[in-house]
């Protein structure tokens, strides 16, 4: 499989800027029927320079550098850990119903009541399928889903008495940002090692659970893609010391209608929409991580939560849980992103989601099982929904960053580089319940293709990609010499620099 698209290259030869004619326009606006009222003088900028065009030509520019962008609906993207999968185009069409785009977050309850019946159905949707006592959907972010769960745990010590406890353990092999959110919340992060099976490794949990214990950030299915083995076990050993334990719901995807969370022994947990329950991801947000919380640490959600009275009038209220640790955003979150993801529950419902969890964890294992013989898997036992090999085929000098760039000439996204850190050359696959099998077949041909090249033809990865608009980048001088802007350097061959 080659990627044909053809190469864009006028936005890259030359820029806005450039294409730029005094006195162009792109609209002409007709003559006021009002008096004018110039702009005081501090909100005009006389050296902005914006360049002067016309419409075709500014749409053309926006167009082509859409075309070179690569996302989910354009292509295979199996970004591990990140579950890049299909967005049903529906739930895109009901959240812009002029009912629920349209209307505002300071409007009085009574006015938005359908608006809230779907916050309530979510936040029960997640109630059931975590196995939790409550939720709240005000987190907009996975990461802001973190924080919060450690401030409703460090509050819910602080109030018991035990302020002492300031100790989060962190396995190695936790997202990037558990150890950053136990930061933020004010403890101490403690790494805690895998076993020989991927596992969090049981003895290290142990020692580790002292009176100074705050809780543990447990990923299940952790980030190699496999089930923690012992989960009740570190869950009795977190709860007898006192703690508490917060689960990474980034990798629900595999687990969905298939295991209850709440019912393993978490007490708290994010859940991310846009990895579960198929909204959008990508391009900075916008994000929504809601928590599901067990009985003890229910009262701590950040509110406000919406609460259904079928007697009182009107039936659905905003309200504020017992011991709230307050607002973690304005308003009431993402409500688009609510929309989408009520509408996906609704939609498929429990056999649906179940399915998709198999289906999930199906085409892990198909690709782990066709691409292990020349990309090891240093773990190699049944995975979730993704699994994490080596990007070092036998007998090649190839890295993982080599085997990635290649890929993208066949028209694919690459896999996750270099995480988890615990793995040489990390390539983590995750390839979702929503790919075909032809689409599996495809993208490991091109990884079996390429690890022929890697021992054949070394420069071809080297040097790799070579059909994309843009060629291989210079990161780590683009991480030191970054250009904000699109008036570009160019080398005298008219590449940008």
């Amino acid at each position: 499989m080659t990627n044909t698209s053809p190469k864009h290259t006028e936005p890259l030869e030359r820029t806005l800027y450039e294409q730029s004619v005094a006195g162009r326009r792109a609209i002409t606006l007709p003559k006021a029927d009002v008096p004018d009222a110039p702009l005081p003088d501090a909100q005009l900028r006389a050296d902005n320079g914006l360049p002067e065009l016309s419409e075709s030509q500014i749409v053309r520019h926006y167009l082509r550098l859409s075309q070179m962008n690569f996302g989910v609906d354009s292509g295979f993207y199996p970004l591990g850990s990140c579950t890049m999968k299909h967005n049903p185009k529906i739930n895109e069409q009901l959240a812009r119903l002029p009912g629920f785009a349209s209307i505002h977050p300071l409007q009085d309850a009574a006015t938005v009541q359908g608006a809230l019946e779907i916050m309530h159905g979510l936040q029960e949707a997640l109630k059931e399928i975590g196995g939790f006592a409550a939720a709240s959907l005000q987190p907009v972010a996975g990461a802001q889903g973190e924080l919060t769960a450690l401030l409703m745990i460090r509050a819910c010590h602080a109030d018991r008495g035990q302020a002492h406890r300031d100790r989060i353990l962190v396995p190695d092999t936790a997202h990037g940002t558990n150890p950053a959110s136990a930061r933020m919340a004010g403890f101490l992060a403690v790494e805690i090692p895998s076993d020989a099976r991927g596992n969090v490794d049981i003895d290290a949990v142990r020692a580790a659970c002292d009176d100074r214990l705050a809780g543990i950030m447990l990923t299940n299915p952790n980030t190699l893609g496999l089930f923690e083995e012992r989960i009740g076990d570190i869950v009795e050993l977190v709860h007898a010391a006192g703690g508490f334990v917060y689960g990474d719901g980034a990798n629900m995807n595999a687990l969905t209608a298939v295991v209850r969370p709440g019912e393993l022994g978490i007490d708290v947990m994010h859940f991310n929409l846009h990895k579960t329950f198929a909204t959008p991801h990508g391009g900075g947000g916008p994000g929504s991580g809601p928590l599901g919380a067990g009985a003890r640490l229910a009262e701590y959600l950040p509110g406000p939560v919406v609460e259904h009275d079928p007697a009182a009038d009107p039936r659905y209220r905003f309200a504020r849980p017992e011991r709230s640790i307050g607002r973690m955003t304005a308003f009431h979150g993402n409500f688009g992103m609510l929309v989408r993801a009520f509408a996906y529950i609704r939609a498929l419902g429990a056999a649906g989601l179940r399915t998709n969890a198999a289906d999930a964890v199906l085409n892990a294992n198909y690709l782990r099982g066709r691409l292990k013989s020349e990309y090891p898997v240093p773990f190699d036992r049944l995975c979730m929904h993704e699994f994490v090999s080596e990007g070092r085929p036998e007998g090649s000098s190839a890295r993982a960053i080599d085997i990635s760039k290649r890929l993208m000439d066949f028209g694919f996204h690459p896999p996750t580089n270099y995480f988890p850190l615990i793995v040489r050359e990390a390539l983590m696959i995750e390839p979702t319940e929503t790919e075909t099998k032809e689409t599996l077949d495809a993208f490991a041909e091109a990884m079996l293709q390429i690890a022929a090249e890697a021992r054949d033809a070394p420069e071809k990865l080297r040097e790799a990609p070579h059909a994309t608009p843009v060629s291989r980048l210079d990161e780590v001088k683009a991480a030191r010499e970054r250009i904000v802007t699109d008036r570009a350097a160019r080398g005298s061959d008219g590449e940008i620099g």
